[in-house]
């Protein structure tokens, strides 16, 4: 798959805009809400969508349709990834006004690690076929992790990047703003903030690990598994807050997220037997599985509801 100069660079110029656009909305002098952050939530997923059209169109309807594929299984990643994010935040109690500088400066991060980790990857599998089935060997083991709940296991206390920079740097006790760094007493510290974003930066990349060998195996093209990647980690910082809201409704994602990569490990060891699942039954596949267990967490989540109004009333 050739792509040219003129698509890389059409594509960063609009990932900058997108960004830019984020940070604006962020900063906006009216009171962020759930219903706003829905709105931007959809709006970043269409756009993400709409891209995955324009590769269909433009390189073909097999890279389409594994970039879609790949898109959907990040995002769902991502959502999964992000209740780890509101333990850290709570853990260090980042006010919520404070949260949305740090989720932003965190996604740019994430999107520069995961270039980084695509790229190697895609030349690690060019130079070295077997690298596949060592990313085959990690996604079932995240799937057995998924499915055991450690995965979701955070204590950022632990995190050596915290106990790095409480020793060996000056860190004062306060926030002071949204500032990553302040002057007490004349010196320049470092402020709680900036300790937050360094242990967000590092869960990120524990969880790329997941999630990068996920794209991979969905696809070896540098530029469908970059560009589904990075579309499906923008807007991240609006449907954070959405799913700090919506906390523990979406309670079997993990599970079916477990089975998605646990298929694309099994699928990985089966294409060394000459076994491959075409392109459109893989989508299937995938998205049917996620569609499924989120679906099935709405209605347990409303079936527990009416129980316990029930169970109110005849007491």
């Amino acid at each position: 798959m050739e792509v040219s100069l003129t698509w890389w660079l059409m594509f960063h110029a609009a990932i900058a805009v997108m960004l830019l656009i984020d940070l604006f909305t962020s900063r906006g002098k009216g009171k962020l809400t759930l219903k706003r952050d829905i709105l931007f939530s959809i709006i970043w997923i269409g756009i993400g969508l709409a891209f995955g059209a324009i590769i269909f169109f433009e390189f073909g309807s097999e890279e389409g349709l594994k970039y879609i594929t790949a898109y959907v299984t990040e995002k769902a990643l991502s959502i999964d990834n992000l209740f780890v994010f509101i333990v850290i935040f709570t853990y260090f109690a980042v006010p919520f006004e404070r949260q949305h500088k740090t989720l932003f400066y965190g996604i740019i991060g994430a999107i520069l690690f995961r270039a980084a980790f695509i790229y190697v990857g895609v030349e690690l599998i060019d130079r070295f076929h077997f690298v596949v089935y060592i990313f085959g060997a990690v996604l079932l083991y995240s799937a057995y992790k998924l499915i055991k709940g450690k995965i979701g296991e955070s204590n950022p206390a632990e995190n050596p990047i915290v106990k790095f920079v409480r020793r060996f740097l000056p860190v004062c006790e306060n926030y002071d703003g949204d500032k990553f760094f302040s002057k007490v007493n004349g010196a320049l510290m470092c402020t709680p903030l900036i300790v937050v974003l360094l242990v967000i930066e590092t869960t990120d990349i524990m969880f790329a690990l997941d999630s990068v060998p996920a794209v991979l195996t969905i696809t070896g093209e540098f530029f469908t598994a970059y560009t589904s990647n990075i579309m499906a980690i923008l807007g991240l910082r609006a449907l954070y807050f959405v799913v700090a809201h919506a906390m523990g409704e979406l309670k079997y994602l993990d599970k079916g997220l477990a089975i998605v990569l646990a298929y694309l490990g099994i699928k990985t060891f089966a294409g060394f037997f000459g076994f491959e699942v075409p392109t459109l039954w893989n989508m299937v596949i995938i998205l049917g599985t996620i569609a499924f267990f989120i679906v099935l967490s709405l209605v347990r989540k409303d079936t527990g509801e009416k129980k316990s109004k029930a169970e109110a009333a005849a007491a």
